[in-house]
């Protein structure tokens, strides 16, 4: 090839990664800067002005957002290693070539993935209702004395949406498992089975450390997930009863447009809650990289 045809290539590659980067700046890098600058101020429309610190020294005085973190950080703790776990034992299953119809399951586990948030969060709620499937179920095998008020109870109202995220996304981490899996030599399954490895012992001591990485990986993108959790609890439980339920997403959501509108403040708690995700995820990527060593 000459060497103008090299530098058409060249400038071509760099044309396109050049459309991508400044889109990516203009509708993400730019509206975080403006979202930071907003943090700093107060008021509402064109009357905001500067008030240095006010929003964040209101930020650790606020109940409402020290509760919707701990509902969010509840939601993380329990949803996420129950979905994970589940995704990469389906995902182990179903790469079993051995097992027919292996398409079919896949596909049902999958189906939740592309729901509507609305109308898989309306199932929930029918679902778990007074008179609904669940508690009819419990009703007729004896297990409870009266119906549970699933939604309209702290506690019980905090387990729906938990089971909620783990149907919805179990079967999406699962396909990042699948990924990980076929690409893993079956040579060194064949090698363990010689050694006479048992099924348990083969996916405690091979499969898990090699799809460590991707444990990694759905971890964070699941955490990423569940402290912008919004479409669910809005649509289940509205935050309720009282702020049991209610979560960071939603908070920002309520301070913006259903509270007075406080958009300095909201950009503020925003911001708290990019913090709280980089530090999780360090403290994460350390306890990974120490069992490693």
């Amino acid at each position: 090839m000459s060497h103008s045809g090299m530098r058409k290539r060249t400038a071509i590659r760099w044309g396109m990664i050049g459309i991508a980067a400044l889109f990516i700046a203009v509708f993400s890098y730019w509206p975080t800067i403006q979202a930071f600058i907003l943090s700093f101020q107060t008021g509402k429309g064109v009357n905001l002005k500067f008030s240095g610190g006010a929003n964040y020294a209101r930020l650790f005085s606020d109940k409402i957002f020290f509760t919707t973190v701990k509902n969010t950080l509840t939601y993380a703790v329990f949803a996420i290693p129950i979905l994970i776990f589940l995704a990469m034992v389906f995902a182990v299953i179903l790469n079993d070539p051995r097992l027919t119809g292996r398409g079919v399951y896949r596909t049902c586990i999958f189906l939740p993935c592309v729901t509507s948030m609305v109308s898989y969060s309306i199932l929930f709620k029918y679902l778990f209702s007074t008179n609904g499937i669940v508690n009819n179920i419990l009703s007729a095998m004896h297990l409870v004395d009266k119906p549970i008020q699933f939604i309209q109870d702290p506690v019980w109202a905090k387990v729906v949406i938990i089971v909620a995220l783990i149907w919805r996304y179990t079967g999406y981490y699962m396909i990042f498992f699948l990924s990980a899996l076929q690409n893993i030599d079956p040579c060194v399954y064949e090698a363990a089975q010689l050694d006479g490895a048992t099924s348990a012992q083969t996916f405690r001591k091979i499969t898990m450390p090699l799809l460590r990485p991707v444990i990694f990986l759905t971890s964070i993108m699941s955490l990423n997930s569940i402290l912008q959790l919004f479409d669910e609890v809005k649509n289940l439980t509205d935050g309720g009863p009282g702020d049991a339920t209610r979560t960071i997403s939603e908070y920002i959501y309520d301070l913006s447009f259903k509270f007075v509108p406080t958009y300095g403040y909201a950009a503020t708690v925003s911001f708290a809650v990019f913090v709280l995700v980089v530090t999780i995820t360090v403290i994460q990527k350390a306890v990974m990289r120490s069992k490693d060593e």
